[in-house]
């Protein structure tokens, strides 16, 4: 066990929980959720939508003391309060060492974080130019290459929402080198592409929380099976 990394892992605290038949604590994913151990490098998130990621990554997020729509710790603006109360019901164990930079990246609510970003005039830390100003890939690329610094803890969900796959390659090199200045990076995503970094934990969530290898992955063996033989596929979803 790494005790340096910046986030170990997060218990569940069920006796805050007043009842598991209501939202989000009916979701199978946080019934389940005991202990969830996170790799000093990097931990995935995976499974179909609805499957609860989302919803345990901003708890995470929150009870770390980020904005729930997303930005560093110091952002505090509010669209609309749409978290759960999850992040109450969590106990985050740190590490010894504590991050130099942090980030809460969301495609959900990224518009209104680039709206808050032209707001306060801040501009200057995203590649000087604002981020409504750029494409939807070209504003998510300026975060992850201007913002992010090292050392960090970054928590990303779904940061694949705006990239080409020519530009989830180059965030997963970007990744890389943030990861060889001491970073951490927790990720909820759809993406076979980014969850290929080899030195990772994957947790995929169907009916509760199952480590499992890259190449067992839905995502995975859905995507592989489609490249391989696209006409095939097709062939059976669209046969009446």
């Amino acid at each position: 066990m790494n005790l340096y990394q910046f986030l170990r892992r997060i218990e569940l605290r069920t006796e805050r929980i007043e009842s598991f038949d209501e939202y989000p604590y009916c979701l199978p994913a946080v019934k389940s959720l005991d202990v969830l151990e996170f790799h000093p490098k990097v931990t995935f998130l995976v499974g179909e939508n609805g499957s609860g990621k989302s919803t345990i990554l901003e708890a995470i997020a929150v009870a770390y003391g980020f904005n729930p729509e997303g930005g560093s710790k110091n952002f505090n603006f509010s669209t609309q309060d749409s978290h759960s109360g999850l992040w109450d019901k969590i106990l985050l164990i740190q590490g010894a060492d504590r991050p130099k930079d942090s980030f809460f990246l969301r495609a959900e609510s990224f518009y209104n974080l680039a709206s808050n970003i032209d707001e306060i005039g801040a501009q200057k830390s995203y590649g000087y130019i604002s981020l409504h100003e750029q494409s939807h890939g070209e504003s998510f690329f300026s975060v992850f290459f201007n913002r992010f610094r090292g050392k960090g803890l970054y928590i990303l969900d779904e940061p694949e929402a705006a990239l080409s796959p020519a530009r989830q390659l180059a965030l997963l090199s970007r990744m890389n080198d943030l990861i060889k200045q001491g970073s951490q990076f927790i990720i909820a995503t759809h993406s076979p592409i980014l969850m290929a970094y080899p030195d990772a934990i994957i947790y995929e969530l169907d009916n509760g929380f199952k480590q499992v290898n890259y190449q067992d992955t839905e995502h995975y063996k859905v995507t592989k099976s489609f490249v391989e033989n696209p006409e095939k596929m097709l062939k059976i979803l669209m046969e009446e």
